[in-house]
C-alpha cells in the first residue's frame, strides 16, 4: 500500500512540473521573463502557491527547465540549417538560423540570457551542458576552416564567433544603436561571419607557407 501511495504521489508530482512547466513556456513566451510571477504562475496552472516548490527547488530550477527547453528548440533549428556546404557557408547559414530563431521567439530566446541565478550561484551541469552543445556546432566549420588548430583553440574560437554572433543580433532586434530594417540586419549578419570565415582561411593559408 506505501508503494503505491509513493507512486502516485510520484505520479502527481510529476504532472504538476508539467503543468507548471507549460504554463512557464507560455508565460515567458508571450510576456517575456519579467512576466513570470510565482503567484500568477501557480494561478495558472491551477494549484497552491506552495506547490511549486514541491515540484521544484525554487524558481530559479523552474525557470531554467524552460530555458532548457528552448535551447533544444535552438539547437533543433540550428542542426535543420546545416547542410554540406563550404565551411564558410555553412556558418553563415548557422547564423541566419541563430538570427531566424531570436526573431521568431523573441521574449523566450530572450530569457536565455536574462536570467541570472540567485546569489551567482553557477548553472547545474545539465543546462550548462546544453547549453555549450550550441557552441559545439560551430567547431566542425571552424576545424575544416583551421585544422592545425587543437580542439581547446576550436571551441574557444566556437565561443568567441557565437559571442559575435550573438551581438550584432541582440543590438539589431533592439535597435538601441540605430535603426536596423531586417534586410540590413541580414546582410550585416552575413558580411560579419564570412570575413571572419575569410580570415581565418588567410591565417591558415599564411601558416602553411
Amino acid at each position: 500500500m506505501s508503494e503505491t501511495r509513493t507512486e502516485a504521489g510520484a505520479q502527481r508530482r510529476t504532472k504538476l512540473r508539467e503543468r507548471l512547466l507549460d504554463v512557464a513556456r507560455h508565460s515567458i513566451a508571450a510576456r517575456g521573463l519579467s512576466g513570470l510571477k510565482a503567484r500568477d504562475l501557480a494561478s495558472e496552472a491551477g494549484c497552491a502557491l506552495g506547490a511549486i516548490y514541491t515540484a521544484f527547488d525554487d524558481l530559479d530550477e523552474l525557470i531554467l527547465r524552460v530555458n532548457l527547453s528552448t535551447l533544444q528548440r535552438l539547437g533543433d533549428a540550428l542542426d535543420t540549417a546545416v547542410t554540406a556546404a563550404p565551411p564558410a557557408q555553412a556558418l553563415q547559414a548557422l547564423a541566419r538560423a541563430y538570427l531566424n530563431f531570436a526573431r521568431r521567439d523573441e521574449p523566450s530566446w530572450r530569457a536565455l540570457f536574462e536570467h541570472r541565478l540567485s546569489g551567482g550561484a553557477p548553472v547545474p551541469e545539465w543546462y550548462a551542458d546544453a547549453r555549450n552543445q550550441l557552441f559545439s556546432r560551430l567547431e566542425g566549420p571552424l576545424g575544416s576552416l583551421m585544422p592545425d588548430r587543437d580542439a581547446a583553440a576550436r571551441a574557444r574560437l566556437a565561443r568567441t564567433l557565437f559571442s559575435a554572433v550573438h551581438g550584432v543580433v541582440a543590438l539589431g532586434l533592439e535597435q538601441k544603436i540605430a535603426a536596423t530594417p531586417p534586410e540590413t540586419l541580414d546582410a550585416e549578419l552575413d558580411t560579419l561571419v564570412r570575413l571572419i570565415a575569410a580570415g581565418l582561411e588567410k591565417e591558415t593559408r599564411a601558416a602553411a607557407h
